[in-house]
């Protein structure tokens, strides 16, 4: 049964940029395009800002830094949301941290330079660079429905307290990380893995207190063949039928508080994220796995004992979803040859990290060992088809494979910045993004303070 619903909106808003979802490319391109001039509106579905790095609690943000931990690729926006809640106490900047310690979760595989934070931090610092670089904010509003005409964005319908909304602009960025704006504008878009379709699981991360802290660490570096932490321990735990999640090992990441640590280890497997019914499945079938993991470590893993639930995010991580098709599709080889772009917008080190999509294993994959550093193309971000829209973050045009690299907060901080960059000029040129003079775009994104490598150097 189909029913047909039509009916006239104010337009509540018409801005030079708007920007949907607040997440890390959300605020990067928000923050990038006001600076740079632009009126713009930022769109949030939850009560603050963050996205994964508050509402999903996902932490710490995975590395900013080369491969071989000297030079650090990620900077800009990124950078100064870092170190401005390291002021703050609530942060540690990634030149203080290295793989093997406790802040990366006792991963030594390519996790070196993580940043630790207080999400509570980052709801704070985001909202107070958006704030003064002028941004515009609107809260408690969800993408309903995107406006288009003729292959051009105008615009995009959100649903709140005051009912439907049209809210129109001249560039819309797409930040909210299943490309909704963009897939409804008619973009062609991929979802999961080339053979079968299926994405990565969600994760629906959750906090720990009471732990003690150094019973941990002291175990866990005396079980040095434990590829995840207490592997050997939920090995066994599995093959009696008493671990109650379909991973393999323990993910988690000590915090910057006493006692309490990040837990990455509910997983949830078959669902898309595209859908409300799967969605809503999701969040479900995490939290009966999260409570029944607190259970699980207080009975069987040293240094949990006397641990309780502190909390669980405020909604399941979702590590994929669409990819919408682009100038340019991101490959794999990519990555791993290094390639240059002539229009890249911004480098990336962190590796291969496809969990299995229907079983317990994945992770790191050393057979899709990447470049040292790898760039990110402009071109990636420009929907096929659509004019005066942009994409950033994990919906962008890559390669199953190749998502897996890009998809953590880092890069999307550096896809959004470029993003809100290339907004803003297109406005102020009188153009579409397509357009956009690319040198030009990559000088304002170095006085910025973002880095393109060296070969970029060339293009000033």
């Amino acid at each position: 049964m189909t029913i047909t619903y039509a009916r006239e909106l104010d337009v509540a808003a018409d801005v030079d940029v708007l920007v949907a979802g607040g997440g890390p490319a959300g605020i990067a391109s928000a923050v990038a395009a006001a600076r740079a001039g632009a009126r713009t509106l930022l769109v949030e579905q939850y009560g603050y800002l963050g996205g994964n790095l508050t509402a999903g609690l996902v932490g710490p943000c995975m590395t900013s830094f080369s491969l071989d931990g000297e030079r650090q690729l990620i900077r800009g926006v990124f950078d100064e949301f870092v170190r401005r809640m390291a002021e703050r106490g609530d942060a540690l900047h990634p030149s203080q941290t290295s793989a093997g310690d406790e802040y990366s979760g006792f991963i030594v595989y390519g996790h070196d330079k993580v940043t630790p934070f207080e999400p509570e931090a980052a709801k704070t610092v985001a909202l107070q660079m958006c704030r003064e670089s002028g941004v515009e904010l609107l809260l408690h509003s969800f993408v309903a429905d995107t406006l288009a005409e003729d292959g051009h964005v105008r615009g995009i319908v959100v649903a709140n307290k005051n009912g439907l909304q049209a809210l129109t602009a001249r560039v819309t960025v797409d930040a909210t990380g299943d490309g909704d704006v963009a897939a409804r504008a008619g973009a062609e878009v991929r979802i999961g893995r080339e053979s079968d379709g299926r994405t990565q699981p969600m994760t629906l991360f959750f906090r720990v207190r009471g732990v003690d802290d150094d019973r941990v660490v002291e175990y866990i570096r005396t079980h040095p063949d434990d590829r995840r932490p207490y592997a050997g321990i939920v090995a066994a735990a599995r093959e009696a039928g008493r671990f109650p999640s379909p991973r393999m090992g323990v993910g988690m990441y000590k915090t910057m508080r006493p006692g309490v640590w990040r837990i990455n280890t509910t997983r949830v497997l078959g669902r898309d994220a595209t859908q409300v019914r799967d969605l809503t499945a999701a969040e479900i079938e995490g939290r009966d796995q999260a409570m029944a993991l607190v259970d699980f470590f207080r009975a069987e893993l040293p240094g949990f004992e006397e641990s309780s639930l502190l909390d669980t995010a405020a909604t399941v991580g979702v590590r994929e979803s669409r990819r919408i098709m682009g100038d340019y599709e991101l490959s794999i080889e990519d990555l791993q040859t290094g390639r240059h772009f002539d229009d890249v917008i911004g480098l990336c080190a962190y590796p291969v990290d496809i969990h299995d999509p229907s079983g317990a294993g994945g992770g790191i994959a050393p057979s899709y060992a990447t470049a040292n550093a790898y760039e990110m193309p402009y071109r990636s971000l420009l929907p096929r088809g659509l004019e005066d829209v942009l994409v950033a973050g994990r919906c962008v045009s890559a390669t199953h494979e190749a998502l897996g690299a890009i998809r953590v907060m880092p890069p999307a901080f550096a896809m959004g910045e470029a993003a809100g960059t290339a907004a803003a000029l297109a406005v102020a040129g009188g153009t579409s993004p397509r357009c956009v003079p690319v040198p030009e775009l990559q000088r304002r994104l170095r006085r910025q303070g973002a880095y393109l490598g060296e070969e970029s150097l060339s293009l000033a």
